[in-house]
């Protein structure tokens, strides 16, 4: 792809010319001159008949990785290193990306190793960070739900955006074109922007040349739109008002920012912006949900690579700020490029610099504190061992570019939706059932990552938008309330599910005939069978009633004994009074004043149940009748 390409920077390449012949310094001609195609020709026959060196075979396997060919710059590139010379570190990397598009991982992470070993580039240490990159990209994987377009044709389409029910693209198809130049660079026409509509099932059709006013007999490319439609923002040549500029070295093929504003159904006052220069690339721009600010890709002075990601300022009176460099967590040494900012200011954007499956992938980026998070690959389908850029969405729907295989031309527009799960449910109080409004939800990954936070409505509500077969854990907290965590296993279809959660109150008024067993889920003081000595077990619950006796120090309880109905009445009642004078002896031991207390064994006197003598019940019935009582009498 022709404007994707042309962003690709060759300064510090500087390659001498091998040799005498008149056809490799024609071929180094065409090269200086970003001419790859005719260069590749001659190149390749002068090595077919049987010339080798570094130089040669570096300048074809450049000719084919900048022209996005990178399983055939592997070719030459192996053929490079089989020389056994010392080369550039750089062409390490580059190889480890044309074997990646072969989808040789192994060996590409050789030499990504011995370029980490080389160098002190941003590349080589992330790969070092995260070996397992192909593992990991396989974990992700699975969101998107990708298929072919109609309107691609057997050239260069990429860089969809969209206009209301429409989307507009860059081809360089012959058919609709404005101008029948072709291009050194790619021998196809210099590229459009087309338009093509949206039917209610996000199908593509009806291609048109989408402006006169725009297009010219240079490249113009990845258009973006305000919301109202009468703004847009494109890429283009050095070219405007019939005049074509050119950088201090005389190089015309630089791109710029442009404006243009929609008057009576016509693009007119088209403007360059004012942070472009005729010396450094500015190309693909995006805007922020709130448009006050513009996303781009440059290589303008202060680039830590090829090109780099730069926000800008828009004021309300369309007047842009100094442009910013993203930093090193978004930029490496490599190409960033084709940014995109969803609804929820997510970036998007495509580098062949992060670890991914092969040439440019698609990455995102969170927006955390004002500042984009680590980058994490998106995955496949979407990503490819080939080029993947130009991301875009809308709602579920989306579309990218891929030159993968089984395409229609050098790049292809892909469509793709985005299976996501909506989680909801209520927060609530476990005793009453009562909704519990300005609960904190908070949201985290299988990793324990966390994603999202949230707080429940005033009618206790919360809800989260899902991956798709991504495991996912809930945790809700509350003030006076135990936080309480639940686990949302992965689901496979776009849909709803429903996850309430219910909190424990660990903070509950107590008053004269407050049951502090109840209060602190204390069931039952156990004691051996026919004993009414104090096990370790009940020596636990009952160091927690002595601690809130000795937190309110008027505090005077009553301690109640009781048992189930099997064993005669009058052995219940002597078995129940022994243990509650035993409670309280136990209490007072350990630090509770006698006069404090009291305690009373009931037997089966107060059963909870119809379980009396000769009814037939279950243990578990049995089970709530035997029971310990702390009653507050007096606070």
């Amino acid at each position: 792809m022709k404007a994707k390409y042309t962003l690709i920077l060759l300064v510090g390449i500087t390659l001498s010319a091998f040799g005498q012949s008149s056809k490799l310094k024609t071929a180094d001609k065409k090269y200086d001159t970003f001419s790859y195609i005719d260069a590749i020709e001659i190149y390749e026959k002068v090595a077919e008949k049987g010339y080798k060196s570094a130089d040669l075979f570096q300048k074809l396997g450049n000719a084919y990785y900048f022209n996005g060919e990178l399983d055939k710059a592997a070719k030459w590139y192996g053929d490079l290193f089989a020389l056994n010379q010392e080369v550039d570190p750089e062409y390490y990397f580059r190889y480890a990306q044309a074997l990646k598009s072969q989808e040789k991982y192994d060996k590409a992470n050789e030499y990504m190793e011995l370029f980490n070993q080389k160098t002190n580039d941003n590349r080589g240490k992330l790969f070092a960070q995260n070996k397992d990159y192909v593992a990991n990209i396989d974990a992700v994987s699975g969101k998107y739900t990708m298929d072919k377009t109609e309107i691609n044709s057997e050239f260069y389409d990429y860089g969809p955006s969209f206009l209301g029910d429409q989307i507009v693209f860059t081809s360089s198809r012959s058919e609709g074109n404005s101008s029948s130049r072709i291009h050194d660079w790619t021998n196809q026409n210099f590229t459009d922007l087309f338009v093509a509509t949206i039917d209610n099932n996000g199908k593509l059709g009806g291609v048109e040349n989408f402006s006169k006013e725009i297009n010219t007999k240079f490249n113009e490319s990845s258009p973006i739109f305000t919301k109202d439609g009468k703004t847009m923002y494109f890429t283009r040549n050095n070219y405007n008002n019939g005049k074509k500029g050119k950088s201090d070295d005389k190089v015309s093929i630089l791109e710029k920012i442009y404006k243009a504003e929609l008057i009576n159904n016509e693009w007119t006052n088209i403007t360059e912006l004012p942070f472009c220069n005729d010396n450094y690339k500015t190309a693909h721009p995006a805007l922020s949900p709130d448009e006050k600010t513009m996303y781009f890709a440059s290589d303008m002075p202060g680039s830590y690579g090829m090109s780099d990601l730069y926000k800008v300022t828009i004021d309300s009176n369309g007047n842009f700020g100094t442009p910013e460099n993203l930093g090193t967590t978004i930029n490496t040494e490599g190409r960033e490029t084709f940014p995109f900012i969803d609804a929820d200011n997510t970036l998007f954007f495509a580098s062949d610099g992060h670890p991914g499956l092969g040439g440019l992938d698609v990455f995102e980026s969170k927006l955390e504190n004002k500042q984009y998070s680590k980058p994490q690959n998106i995955g496949k389908p979407i990503n490819s061992s080939k080029d993947d850029f130009g991301y875009t969405n809308k709602e579920k729907l989306g579309f990218f570019t891929s030159n993968r295989e089984g395409g229609t031309g050098y790049d292809d527009i892909y469509t793709f939706t985005i299976c996501t799960h909506t989680l909801s449910g209520l927060i609530k109080d476990i005793d009453n059932q009562q909704i519990l409004p300005n609960s904190k939800v908070v949201l985290f990954d299988e990793n324990m990552t966390k994603i999202s936070e949230t707080t429940s409505s005033d009618k206790g509500y919360y809800e989260f938008k899902l991956d798709c077969n991504k495991k996912y854990f809930i945790r809700a907290s509350k003030e006076e309330y135990e936080t309480a965590e639940k686990t949302f296993n992965p689901a496979t279809t776009s849909g709803k599910s429903e996850l309430d959660i219910a909190l424990k109150r660990n903070i509950i008024p107590i008053e004269k005939g407050t049951d502090l067993a109840k209060v602190l889920n204390i069931s039952i003081i156990y004691f051996d069978l026919d004993k009414w000595n104090i096990r370790p077990d009940a020596a636990e619950d009952l160091e927690k009633i002595i601690a809130v006796m000795k937190q309110y120090p008027t505090m005077v309880v009553d301690i109640r004994s009781h048992t189930d109905s099997r064993q005669t009445h009058q052995y219940n009642e002597l078995l129940s009074d022994r243990r509650a004078k035993s409670t309280l002896e136990f209490m007072v031991k350990n630090g509770i004043e006698r006069n404090r207390l009291t305690a009373k064994g009931y037997g089966e006197t107060q059963l909870l149940n119809n379980c009396a003598d000769g009814v037939n019940c279950s243990e578990e019935e049995h089970q709530k009748n035997r029971r310990s009582e702390f009653i507050i009498i007096k606070m």
